[in-house]
Order: structure tokens, then sequence, then C-alpha cells
């Protein structure tokens, strides 16, 4: 093997393995004889184009099965991973709920919602019980906080009420899911990441009561970016579905603290729902397009 093949190779990477397998000589041998003798490298415009045309590949995969149930699982995947990011700075003070919490996570990315169902009801009320302030199943010491430089304890700028609802539209959406004849598809393990990612960073905006993270929001706005990207390309609406999902529930906990919201705040929501909306608009356009 030369090296321009290697790094030919090295570039189809970003195709699904399967498309490698089926197709991946046959470009190879397509673009080793379309090469300069002699050269080394691949040009720059034939790695955009492996690239480019890798990550549609697998948007295209993606797009299999019902758009509104794969989005929906998608969207459950994106709540109990929010979830589980809450909890994660404060493991040490309550370690069987975070590791329920993350079990709970890798149940509905491997699709198996049905054993979700009663994980997400127990941490739902454990959480929703710290939140409220009342002891349930097992005596914490409240607040939690995550050691002596920790600024705020676990839920102390948010509600029962949102906690509670967040767990509920978790649960609503696992239930819907198990109410389903066919199987769910498993989802990338990259999304165990985000939960450390987002819980990093405990930045705030502004003076409000409610807190937002900044490295959180830069990785929502990060992710909704690559939903709209994914939406125009595959001109399916799965990625909107998930992103609306996702966005009832931060309008609840931003509801929430209406009296003291900033503009900060405000265009932190907008931010948000801006991307959320474009991707089920993107898909329905260019399905319009398709269709003519």
């Amino acid at each position: 093997m030369t090296r321009l093949e290697r790094r030919y190779r090295r570039f189809l990477l970003a195709y699904p393995a399967g498309y490698r397998k089926a197709h991946g000589d046959e470009l190879i041998d397509i673009l080793l004889d379309t090469a300069e003798p002699g050269r080394r490298t691949p040009e720059i415009r034939e790695a955009l184009g492996l690239l480019m045309g890798g990550l549609r590949t697998r948007v295209e995969h993606a797009a299999a099965g019902p758009a509104w149930r794969d989005g929906l699982h998608l969207g459950v995947a994106a709540l109990t991973v929010a979830n589980l990011a809450a909890l994660l700075p404060f493991v040490t003070a309550i370690p069987l709920w975070t590791a329920l919490s993350a079990l709970t996570v890798l149940a509905v990315l491997r699709g198996r919602v049905r054993l979700a169902l009663p994980l997400l009801l127990l941490t739902g009320a454990k959480a929703t019980a710290i939140a409220s302030g009342v002891p349930l199943f097992d005596h914490v010491l409240m607040p939690i906080t995550s050691g002596p430089r920790s600024v705020d304890g676990l839920f102390a700028t948010t509600g029962p009420q949102v906690v509670a609802l967040s767990y509920a539209l978790a649960f609503a959406g696992s239930l819907v899911l198990a109410a389903g004849a066919h199987p769910l598809k498993a989802r990338s393990w990259w999304w165990l990441a985000v939960a450390p990612a987002i819980c990093v960073g405990p930045a705030l905006m502004g003076e409000s009561a409610f807190p937002v993270g900044v490295v959180r929001a830069v990785i929502e706005l990060g992710l909704l970016a690559v939903a709209v990207c994914a939406a125009r390309m595959a001109r399916d609406p799965r990625w909107g579905v998930a992103a609306l999902v996702y966005l009832l529930s931060v309008t609840v906990a931003i509801a929430e603290h209406g009296p003291y919201l900033t503009v900060r705040h405000l265009a932190y929501w907008a931010l948000l729902a801006l991307p959320a909306v474009t991707a089920l608009l993107v898909a329905r356009e260019h399905r319009r397009t398709a269709l003519r």
C-alpha cells in the first residue's frame, strides 16, 4: 500500500463502515487512477470531497425509519444526558443516584426504553425530592455541594416543578417509544461525552438567579447547528423533532424565573430556538422542492 493510498483510506473513515466495506476499494481505485503520477498526498479538493461525502452518507443512513419516532428517541436521549449532567458535579455526595442516572442514559442510548422507564421514575423522584428539600429513599445532607469551591448547591436555582417536568418529559417520551412495535436503533456512544462536557465551566451569564453555563450554551448551539445541517442534507425532520423536545425543557426552566430574567437569558433562549425551528423548516422546504 502506497502512502497516497493510506491517506485516502484515512479520509474514507468519514464514511460508515458498511459503506466502506461495499464501496471502499472501488473508490480507492478511482482516486488512485485519477491521481497525478508521483503524488503522495491527496489534493485539498479531494480531501474535502471525501469528508463531506462521508458525512452526507452517514446522515442519509441515519435518516431511516419513522422520522417522528427516531426524533423523539433522540430528544429523550438529550434530556437524559442533561439530567445526568446536572448530577455529575455532585457524584461524591450522591454516587448511587448519579450511577442510576448514567444507567438511564445507557438504556436510552441502546434503545432499551422499557428498562429506562423505572430508572426514570426512581431518579426523577429522588431529584425532585432533593430540589424540594425533602428526604426520600435515603438520607442525604442538604444542600448538596460538590466541595468547598461550589458556589451553588444541586438545584439551588431550580425549582422542584422544573426538575420534575424534565424527568416527566423524558418518561413520557420513553413511554411513547416503548409502546411502539419496532425496536429502536442504538445512538452514538459520543453522547456519553456530552454530559461531562456541559457540566464543566460554572460561569454565569449576568447576575440573574437563573444561571446559564457558557460552556453548556456553546455545546448546545453546536449540537443544534449539527441538527440543522443534518436536516438539510437528508431533507428529514427527525433532528428538528429532537431539537424541539429539548427546547421545550429549556423553555420551562427559563419561564420559571420570569421576573428575574435579563436580556442575556432571553437571547440564550432565542439562540436555541432559532436552530431548533430552522431544522424543521429546512427539512420541510427541501422536501417540498424534491417533490416538485
